[in-house]
């Protein structure tokens, strides 16, 4: 590990620290997992190798459970899945995924030992487990957990203390790292990253952690000095201060006291009331729309989780012509309105409406986000091709390119995203060109692409038509 370091944090325990000085986009380190789970729901659909997403998967013949993309993924996988193909099968039944997910880490400790190789920075007896730290709900769980550990481990593996399973399920519970499938958007499972738990929180960090071909990868969001320690944002930042210092606690068992939690840096921009001509809406009328505001979002949530998507859009419009009156355009009730209204009117295909409320969502963004920060880059990059499909290709073109800046940083020129987001680019800056030269062309051709039909050749209206034309479109 050439570019970090543990060393002593007072008040933290322990930390990473830079060795050298990098710049934004370096990367500090990649880690592949000490073991890694497929999640219970993802079980049928992405490889249990790979974990890659696939429309058909091979089983495995003896445990019925595991899932491959081909011969080659499942032989890879042979060496780690032996032991739990046996168990799965003996047990009759598979257990949640915590529990498989310890189990293998038990396996490989019993095999490899708690460090397994040169680059490892610490064991996984020395992470802290937060047993002692745990509500009595989640306490009782845990216990649930170590009892069907307990029937589900072989009785000719190794046999381990109740305080060893213990301490593996704690450390999942605080230190697991979601696992993304190839194109890097959804979280199809869990691993366990004994570097990556060394690196402490803070709400505006100075480097992010994306997963890329299988390994985590430690990236620097901006300048980083010799000396300084690493630090990545353990909660989304788009909640106020009080807010990320629940979750924390609630999450992660410590309170945060960073300086934009203990100054209370951007709550007033993330609650703060329209401002018209100088005069601002009143604390009881944006105190009022917030009320209205929770109240509407816990029905979005209904309605979209019962699939009831022309519902989530009808709610949406009610929310915003409120909130528009009232809440500035950074306030976080409203990002969740747009983001949601831009995402599911997107899905059902009304591309201008859903272009409209997504470019609202990024400006709101970019006056809270770091400016390197992968969500915002991500909802810059879902705004930009939303613009692009319905067919304004000069805001797109834009949004895509500020999407590639954030993205180089954050993920890397390799990582599928960037790619698919390069591909993008280039394919914007063509129809650019192309809607410059003649938007009436341009139209046409997008036209006949949309309805799969080879365009038609007809009269050109004359110019002072074609904006009339475009603006009815």
């Amino acid at each position: 590990m050439e570019n970090v370091e543990v060393f002593d944090v007072p008040g933290k325990g322990r930390g990473l620290r830079a060795t050298k000085e990098v710049w934004a986009g370096d990367v500090l380190f990649a880690e592949p997992s000490f073991a890694a789970v497929v999640f219970d729901s993802m079980a049928e659909q992405v490889c249990h190798n790979c974990f890659r997403r696939q429309p058909k998967l091979h089983r495995c013949g003896q445990c019925k459970f595991a899932q491959y993309c081909n011969r080659t993924c499942q032989r890879a996988a042979w060496e780690e899945h032996k032991l739990e193909c046996a168990a799965v099968k003996a047990f009759g039944k598979v257990p949640n995924e915590n529990i498989r997910l310890a189990a293998r880490i038990l396996w490989r400790l019993d095999k490899e030992g708690g460090v397994v190789s040169d680059t490892q920075l610490t064991s996984l007896d020395d992470l802290e487990n937060h047993v002692s730290d745990m509500t009595e709900e989640d306490l009782k769980d845990l216990k649930i957990d170590i009892h069907n550990f307990l029937d589900y481990w072989p009785h000719n593996s190794r046999q381990h203390k109740v305080e060893e399973i213990s301490h593996i399920l704690g450390v999942i519970n605080c230190n697991g790292f979601s696992m993304s499938d190839q194109r890097g958007l959804n979280a199809v499972g869990v691993g366990l990253f004994p570097n990556l738990c060394l690196v402490n929180h803070d709400c505006w960090p100075n480097c992010t952690v994306i997963l890329n071909n299988g390994k985590i990868e430690l990236r620097a969001l901006g300048k980083i000095s010799v000396g300084e320690e690493l630090m990545v944002a353990y909660v989304d930042f788009l909640n106020v201060s009080s807010e990320r210092k629940r979750l924390l606690k609630q999450q992660y068992f410590f309170d945060c006291t960073c300086k934009h939690c203990t100054e209370h840096i951007k709550d007033d921009l993330m609650l703060a009331g329209k401002e018209v001509d100088g005069k601002k809406a009143s604390e009881e009328e944006v105190k009022e729309v917030m009320e209205y505001s929770l109240k509407m979002l816990e029905k979005i949530d209904k309605a979209r989780t019962e699939g009831n998507y022309h519902e989530v859009v009808k709610i949406c419009r009610e929310c915003l012509e409120k909130q528009e009156q009232v809440l500035a355009d950074t306030h976080i009730y409203m990002l969740r309105v747009l983001s949601t209204a831009s995402e599911v009117l997107a899905y059902l295909q009304f591309m201008e409406e859903a272009a409209t409320y997504a470019r609202k969502m990024v400006e709101g963004y970019m006056k809270l986000y770091h400016p390197n920060n992968a969500a915002l880059g991500m909802g810059t990059m879902r705004a930009g091709v939303t613009h692009w499909q319905a067919g304004l290709i000069e805001v797109g073109h834009s949004m895509i390119c500020k999407a590639y800046a954030i993205l180089m940083v954050t993920h890397g020129p390799t990582h599928p995203i960037t790619k698919d987001l390069e591909a993008m680019r280039t394919q914007t800056e063509m129809e650019l060109r192309l809607f410059q030269q003649n938007e009436y062309v341009y139209h046409s051709m997008r036209e006949a692409a949309l309805k799969n039909q080879p365009m038609s050749l007809r009269a050109e209206p004359v110019v002072e038509g074609i904006k009339n034309l475009f603006r009815r479109k």
